[in-house]
């Protein structure tokens, strides 16, 4: 007992003087792993620390259920959280709402409940201190228990499902600043401050059980984004081998019907009918089968979605001016790459239907390093802040220009846009991984 008693209090020295800073560091190392998996870090060094030392240290906060640290707490965590990040906007601000709510439950649920002042002085000074050690150990067993599950890289979200976590992170947002910051009540009146200490224990564990959730949701919703992607991708090259198929088909329907042809050909020349003859070889010269395949480049998915626009084009009464060169393999992702040129020019097409000048010119290549893409055409009236569709239905339309700008400023890229004179253009650059 005695023994005991003597390392209890070597425990409390130590704690006392730099032992604390231990507990924060271990706090602030396993909150960053799971932070960096969810929320992409800006390149360098320093911004890895400074979110390192934000996690460790609010961590260390003393938050009690009706107190005003809370509110303190909160810009800081935002600023530096969003300063740290990159991406789209929307979708840090969710994710920051989210570790928010998943941090503060537990530092509020442990100073206000657990390392209240007790009967025996003696016992106050270790349970005050023991509540630090207990914050590394709370996110230690949450790390071992989510590492396997943690995705290897930030999850991408497209912009409306990123707001609909936003959405989705308010509530247990708000839950928590309510319950928590409500300071006046323990000066007001010690019942109603004794209700606000009951709520806070109903309240802060929804809140804690609540961020986790959204977490985990994010995952399966970018597991669904992804499948859908790739179902869209696989329907598109479906469609350009549907058509190959086609040509196909033509060509060898002509091949078989030369000899008939030839010889029509033929009879017409010698009744002398030129003219005939001349319409008769125009119309073949028209023939599908005679046009050509729709080969645009090397890279199969790419030209899947080309092949693809350039069909809708000519539908559209659009003329497609494209110059594209892209190998076969490309160290891009398929979805990216066919979301980038499939929505340049879906917002280009949208615009160039209402301008006079119907060409919508696209040039593509990789060149030192870079990927390289230009897409130019007309537009008529004002365009929108964020070149979103125009149509009705703007779910299954319109990708804008903020999700192009989120794949080129993840990959490390730039995009910039230029409207001038009735004309906008749209250049995107990315650096190619070796």
């Amino acid at each position: 007992m005695e023994f005991l008693t003597r390392l209890t209090e070597f425990l409390l020295e130590c704690l006392r003087n730099w032992g604390w800073l231990f507990p924060l560091l271990l706090s602030g190392f396993f909150l960053y792993r799971i932070a960096s998996a969810f929320l992409p870090v800006k390149p360098g060094r320093r911004w890895r620390i400074l979110l390192f030392v934000l996690l460790g240290g609010v961590t260390g906060m003393v938050i009690w259920v009706g107190d005003e640290n809370l509110i303190l707490t909160l810009p800081v965590f935002f600023a530096v959280f969003l300063a740290c990040s990159r991406g789209d906007r929307v979708g840090r601000l969710a994710v920051t709402a989210i570790f928010f709510c998943l941090i503060m439950p537990v530092c509020a649920l442990l100073d206000t409940y657990y390392a209240r002042d007790t009967r025996d002085p003696s016992l106050n000074d270790f349970i005050f201190y023991s509540s630090r050690v207990l914050r590394p150990v709370i996110w230690g067993l949450l790390y071992l228990a989510v590492r396997k599950r943690l995705p290897d890289r930030p999850p991408r979200l497209s912009p409306r499902l990123w707001k609909l976590m936003l959405l989705l992170a308010a509530m247990p947002f708000c839950s928590l600043v309510a319950v928590v910051a409500m300071t006046a009540w323990q000066y007001v009146s010690p019942d109603l401050h004794d209700m606000e200490l009951k709520l806070g224990l109903a309240v802060l564990p929804f809140v804690l059980l609540t961020a986790l959730a959204l977490l985990y949701a994010i995952l399966v919703l970018e597991d669904h984004e992804r499948l859908e992607q790739a179902d869209k991708l696989a329907s598109l090259r479906e469609s350009y081998y549907r058509g190959l198929r086609r040509e196909e088909t033509q060509v060898r329907t002509l091949r078989h019907d030369l000899r008939n042809h030839l010889t029509a050909l033929r009879g017409l020349v010698e009744l002398g009918e030129d003219g005939k003859a001349l319409r008769y070889i125009n119309q073949l010269a028209d023939s599908p089968a005679l046009r050509g395949g729709k080969r645009l480049c090397e890279n199969d998915a790419a030209n899947a979605v080309l092949s693809a626009k350039a069909e809708a084009m000519g539908r559209a009464g659009l003329t497609a001016d494209f110059s594209i060169s892209l190998p076969r393999d490309l160290p891009l992702a398929d979805a990216d790459l066919c979301a980038l040129l499939g929505n340049a020019l879906d917002n280009a097409m949208e615009a160039a239907e209402q301008a006079e000048d119907k060409t919508v010119t696209l040039r593509c290549r990789t060149e030192k390093g870079l990927f390289m893409l230009r897409v130019e055409n007309a537009y008529a009236g004002e365009l929108s802040r964020d070149l979103s569709t125009t149509k009705a239905d703007k779910a299954a339309h319109g990708f804008g220009l903020a999700g192009m700008r989120e794949i080129a400023e993840r990959l490390g890229g730039s995009l910039e846009t230029r409207a001038n004179g009735g004309r906008f253009q749209l250049v995107v650059c990315l650096p190619l991984s070796p």
